[in-house]
């Protein structure tokens, strides 16, 4: 049986965030792609950021696209404005967080059978086997993984691979999420569109940080990732302190076409489940 950090990597995030503000990592490496004229591959040897104005979805992009169906297209607007509808404040205290208060983990809030985790492994992965019928995912690969650009190889039990909450659980308690109801705190906790697989000790390197305090190593998915929190965010009205709006806009000046993501579940969790 796997220990409860290689099935929930969330709880690695009971520790203060770590800021790494440089986003050096394990295996980083930097991919640049020219998706047009000459003027993106200036971007993005000036950024480090992929410049994406398609809005595609893949391994680059969190499409909040579940095995059940959930819509992964872009919104249509460009993530950098988007970070000026975002609440301004400072950060409450974490005095009460648990993640007992998000509901159990991986919770089958969209009623397909399969627990959120597995939903999100059958979305991420390739060459994905299953160990029970078509919802227990044996093994795959994150090729790659979108925060160090590198390989990395699930096997269910021995798991190389955590499931992100991009909005880490902990940031959203102390920017809003600690007076909500538990229906909301269960479904942001159970979201495609907040879940994203990704190389487990990167993921822990990560602990609760927001995007003042963290990036990922692979400079060619900081826009995506930071595109991605702020969609978060903004579907569930998370206020930003100072110093993560700031981030933002400079990680999205650099690619002033990356396009919000949309989709992925309901904001309030059906009925049945229930949180601390």
């Amino acid at each position: 049986m796997p220990g409860p950090l290689a099935r929930y990597g969330e709880e690695q995030r009971d520790r203060p965030a770590r800021a790494d503000p440089g986003g050096k990592g394990r295996g980083a490496r930097v991919t640049l792609w020219t998706r047009g004229a000459g003027a993106a591959v200036v971007l993005l040897a000036v950024t480090g950021c992929t410049v994406d104005s398609t809005g595609s979805t893949g391994p680059d992009e969190p499409t909040g696209t579940s095995a059940s169906g959930g819509s992964g297209q872009s919104a249509g607007g460009a993530a950098l404005a988007a970070v000026d509808s975002l609440v301004v404040k400072g950060r409450a205290p974490r005095t009460g967080y648990d993640r007992d208060r998000f509901g159990s983990p991986w919770a089958d809030t969209d009623s397909n059978g399969c627990g959120t985790r597995d939903d999100i492994l059958k979305r991420d992965l390739k060459d994905v086997k299953f160990s029970d019928g078509d919802c227990e995912v044996g093994s795959g690969t994150l090729d790659p993984d979108p925060y160090t650009n590198e390989d990395v190889t699930f096997v269910r039990g021995r798991s190389q691979v955590d499931i992100d909450h991009v909005v880490a659980l902990s940031d959203a308690w102390q920017k809003g999420a600690q007076q909500w109801d538990p229906s909301k705190r269960i479904a942001l906790a159970n979201d495609p569109l907040n879940l994203l697989a990704v190389d487990a000790g990167t993921n822990r390197s990560k602990s609760d940080g927001d995007t003042a305090t963290w990036l990922p190593p692979n400079k060619a998915y900081r826009c995506t990732y930071v595109a991605g929190q702020v969609a978060v965010k903004k579907k569930y009205g998370l206020w930003v302190t100072e110093a993560e709006k700031a981030a933002m806009e400079r990680v999205l000046a650099g690619c002033p076409g990356q396009k919000l993501p949309s989709g992925g579940s309901p904001t309030t969790a059906p009925e049945r489940f229930h949180a601390d």
